[in-house]
């Protein structure tokens, strides 16, 4: 998209939320007569604590920048939603800020169906701190998350670095291993002086030379997404295509499906049905 062509999409986008937003509905009296629907422009940028002529100069799609900061004040005072809201900074031309996300990350029920449906496919959710979210029993089983080791038991890099239940899964561990490093040096970086990552990294650091050796190199990567060799315990030579997904509205959440070959889906069904999973 050309500068000119965002510029104006901003602005469409602003004046069409705040033509949408009713006044009663962000706390101001509700006026008898408006020429037109909605907010005025002078509400939007006092509700948002700008100036005036600011705020009319965004939907004039004249050249002007917003910090990361009025982004937020004026999402806030148009009452965009999480979706909105990323929008908003995308056409701004802004990363969008990752402290807005909420601390707790949930699974909805009807994510959670969608996984249980792919079986016999693994498929499992995955946090912004790289955090087992929520899975099916086909990834269960072949992921062995019934097999965790603490303290950070449901964090994916800790368990491929620390558990040798998990690195005994891939012939090829130390590519898997570095690939996986440079996607989470990554994820680190939009989170600087997160308390929870230093954490992590510093226990990592003691537990794992592998990890204390390749952590200083700043590598970054690109996908985790590709075919995937797996010689399980159980089930023996698993073959996948590697699939990663975004959950609209918050980029940092992600779905991982591994779509089996034929010989590996008729493993796992037949051993989740012995199971009484399928």
């Amino acid at each position: 998209m050309q500068e000119r062509e965002r510029r104006q999409a901003l602005a469409d986008f602003l004046r069409w939320r705040r033509t949408s937003l009713s006044p009663t509905a962000v706390g101001l009296p509700s006026r008898v007569r408006r020429r037109t629907p909605g907010l005025r422009r002078e509400e939007v940028a006092e509700l948002a604590n700008i100036g005036t002529s600011w705020y009319i100069w965004l939907e004039q799609a004249r050249d002007v920048h917003p910090s990361a900061d009025v982004l937020e004040s004026i999402a806030g005072a148009l009452k965009l939603t999480m979706n909105e809201r990323r929008h908003l900074f995308l056409l701004a031309g802004q990363q969008l800020p990752p402290h807005i996300f909420s601390i707790v990350e949930q699974v909805s029920p009807t994510l959670q169906c969608m996984l249980d449906d792919l079986s016999p496919t693994p498929a499992y959710v995955m946090g912004r701190r790289w955090d087992y979210l929520a899975w099916n029993n086909a990834a269960a089983c072949v992921l062995s998350l019934h097999q965790l080791k603490p303290p950070h038991m449901y964090n994916l890099i800790w368990q491929l670095f620390t558990n040798p239940t998990t690195w005994k899964c891939y012939p090829n561990w130390e590519q898997v291993a570095q690939v996986a490093l440079s996607e989470f040096r990554t994820s680190c970086a939009r989170y600087p002086n997160d308390a929870w990552f230093e954490e992590l990294i510093e226990d990592l650091n003691q537990a794992s030379p592998e990890f204390c050796q390749w952590w200083p190199h700043h590598d970054v990567s690109t996908s985790q997404d590709g075919h995937k060799v797996i010689e399980h315990q159980t089930l023996g030579h698993l073959e996948f295509d590697h699939l990663t997904l975004q959950i609209p509205g918050d980029p940092d959440v992600r779905i991982m499906i591994y779509t089996p070959d034929d010989s590996t889906r008729t493993k796992l069904e037949h051993f989740l049905r012995a199971s009484g999973n399928r």
